[in-house]
């Protein structure tokens, strides 16, 4: 089966994976089982995809979130369900950067899935013309060199207002190299695409966040590329 790609989801679909992440985390905090999905609202999400579960822990004092874990996956080896499962309870206990997720947190976690497209390596003639593939707020990057590999999802530079060559450096540095390495012949460098599905508040409403229109309200809009 071909792998599935973000706009081919509908927005009931999103909301369905949304709920299933976070059905899942708290079933297997609670049984230590990986559960299995069920009433899967179409037969498209059994198709092989790639997705990344995001856990961030809401202060209700001041409504402001920080990352509690987000894990994923950038290749189709598995359906979209079953990436979505795996992803959520990754993100949950498999972050290394944080300790495991208990189930007392899930009142105050807010859950969001990323639907991503494969990869498609970005090839040019010259390395300074790369930032000009790139779509600040469509696009996550992957970069790789060697052993080396590191991703940042679409929402990344959104939400820190950076613009194509700073998420470039910053994808780099992911990667565990040098900031300017994407301007290595040797250094390849991949785009894809990303919906993102997430809650309102935990156990909120689901909605689709429209990264473009959270650039243009977050940043200053002189930093937005004429690419778009």
């Amino acid at each position: 089966m071909s792998t599935i790609h973000p706009s081919e989801l509908s927005f009931e679909e999103g909301v369905y994976l949304v709920k299933l992440a976070r059905k899942t985390i708290e079933e297997y905090l609670i049984t230590g089982k990986r559960p299995k999905p069920t009433e899967i609202p179409s037969e498209k999400l059994r198709r092989p995809g790639m997705t990344f579960t995001t856990l961030e822990k809401l202060d209700f004092s001041t409504g402001k979130t920080s990352l509690r874990g987000c894990i994923g996956f950038l290749a189709p080896i598995q359906s979209l369900v079953e990436s979505v499962i795996e992803s959520a309870i990754e993100a949950a206990v498999g972050d290394p950067r944080f300790p495991p997720v208990d189930i007392s947190e899930m009142d105050n976690i807010v859950v969001e899935v990323t639907v991503l497209s494969e990869p498609i390596k970005i090839e040019v003639d010259d390395r300074f013309k790369l930032p000009k593939y790139i779509l600040i707020g469509k696009h996550g990057l992957v970069v790789e060199k060697g052993w080396f590999k590191g991703t940042l999802l679409p929402v990344v530079p959104v939400e820190y207002c950076w613009d194509e060559e700073t998420f470039l450096a910053e994808t780099c540095l992911k990667a565990g190299l040098k900031p300017d390495c994407w301007l290595e012949s040797s250094t390849r460098i991949y785009y894809y695409e990303g919906r993102v599905f997430r809650e309102k508040s935990p156990r909120g409403e689901v909605f689709e966040r429209d990264m473009n229109k959270e650039y243009r309200d977050l940043c200053n809009l002189k930093t937005i590329s004429q690419n778009h």
